[in-house]
């Protein structure tokens, strides 16, 4: 088989229903119930090219939400932090990485005072190059 005789096919969109549609379907689904004629329900699901599956999810969507339950969501699991909260938990640990290195030349500078009194060697005083500026 060589490359020229393999056929390819772009694959299929997934259909996205507007609340309206959403909207019209349910209520086309509850009059073809009422209606009472043999098939119509089915009829009404071929023709629309959908299962009785979203049928039930819609009306319940309807139930609990009423017509904003039927908008578009972006499809997969919600993010469980906002871009807020992510912003928020980096500064923290910005902040936090930060306290350690100061607490590490704390440490450092406790260390150098130390050493120059073992040594006996005089520490400059602060005020005094201050002045020199």
């Amino acid at each position: 088989m060589n490359g020229a005789s393999v056929e390819t096919v772009a694959p299929k969109k997934r259909r996205v229903f507007s609340a309206s549609d959403k909207l019209r379907i349910v209520r086309a689904a509850d009059s073809a119930v009422a209606s009472g004629e043999r098939g119509a329900l089915v009829a009404l699901l071929r023709k629309e090219g959908i299962y009785s599956s979203h049928l039930v999810a819609w009306r319940r969507q309807l139930d609990t939400h009423v017509t904003v339950g039927l908008e578009a969501r972006k499809p997969g699991r919600k993010p469980k932090h906002d871009a807020r909260e992510l912003e928020l938990r980096a500064a923290q640990k910005k902040i936090a990485a930060l306290e350690k290195k100061l607490l590490i030349a704390n440490a450092v500078i406790d260390l150098q005072k130390k050493a120059h009194e073992v040594m006996g060697i005089a520490l400059p005083d602060l005020s005094e190059l201050e002045e020199t500026k």
